[in-house]
């Protein structure tokens, strides 16, 4: 299959080289003209989709979504199927999937959860918004860039989910990073601390999988110095995204409003928005000498 890949950034790289392992002829076009194994790279959005059957967008933001499919949707090739990866709000992928399906195309949203990790293990899991027989036709490639791929519902259900899952991965993030602080205080090993949280009632996945303590539980960012698996700065877009999507049909969502202000003043006010999201634990400990 020939496939375009728009934005060749730290989770499109290693997706789109998974893509071209597998055999498939990758053409990949990215604005500040990054590259990626295997991947043929072009010098335009035009280049990138007119000769493409399947479209895969991976992108920052709404406003970088609009212009790309602005620009290509002229270019493409007929009956090509448009994939739209980026964590965007609800309103802005059913807008580009609408425009999408108005000319002629298939569209999906399809979000991924996993981080850059995730991304070059291709063990993301990829929720997916729209028809039956597109998520059928675009499987087989989302399966090479992720473990678990899964039709969420009807265009637009692929973000929602997302948006959903972010919150309350922000939210455990911020109470993990309380408990191991207030344990820390309370003169506790964190070692043992984990034994006991990660096989009783606080098991959750920012402990578990994702610990914020070094040198705890299996390899994480905080191993790295927390150099992002996840940004703080993208844990803070989401968080506003699920808010956004709260206010629209007047959801009542506390502690994602919570978590959305601790993480803009982690991010903003402190600076911190390049670290990884976990790295909130150094912020919390560092509080106690203040």
């Amino acid at each position: 299959m020939k496939i375009g890949f728009i934005g060749i950034g730290n989770m499109g790289a290693p997706m789109s080289a998974h893509l071209s392992a597998a055999g498939h002829v990758v053409l990949g076009y990215d604005i500040a003209e990054r590259s990626a194994v295997g991947v043929t790279m072009v010098g335009s959005y035009a280049d990138a989709v007119s000769d493409a059957d399947l479209v895969i967008t991976m992108l920052p933001d709404a406003p970088d979504v609009v212009q790309v499919y602005h620009d290509t949707l002229d270019h493409a090739k007929p009956g090509a199927l448009f994939i739209e990866g980026s964590t965007i709000d609800v309103a802005t992928a059913k807008e580009v999937a609408a425009q999408a399906h108005s000319m002629g195309f298939e569209a999906l949203d399809a979000p991924v959860s996993g981080g850059v990790m995730g991304a070059e293990a291709a063990t993301l899991t990829i929720m997916v918004g729209g028809s039956d027989a597109s998520f059928e036709r675009a499987r087989p490639i989302l399966e090479l860039m992720g473990k678990r791929v899964i039709h969420c519902g009807d265009t637009g259900a692929g973000q929602a989910t997302k948006v959903c899952n972010n919150m309350l991965a922000g939210i455990n993030m911020a109470g993990t990073c309380e408990a191991i602080a207030l344990a820390d205080r309370l003169g506790l090993d964190r070692q043992k601390l984990f034994d006991v949280v990660s096989t009783s009632s606080g098991f959750n996945w920012a402990m578990n999988v994702y610990c914020p303590a070094p040198g705890v539980g299996p390899q994480s960012p905080s191993d790295n110095d927390y150099k992002p698996g996840f940004s703080s700065e993208l844990m803070l877009k989401d968080l506003r995204l699920s808010q956004t999507a709260a206010r629209l049909v007047s959801a009542e969502t506390p502690m994602g409003e919570k978590a959305e202000e601790i993480y803009a003043k982690f991010a903003e006010v402190d600076g911190q928005g390049a670290m990884d999201f976990s790295a909130l634990l150094p912020r919390y400990s560092k509080a106690k000498d203040d």
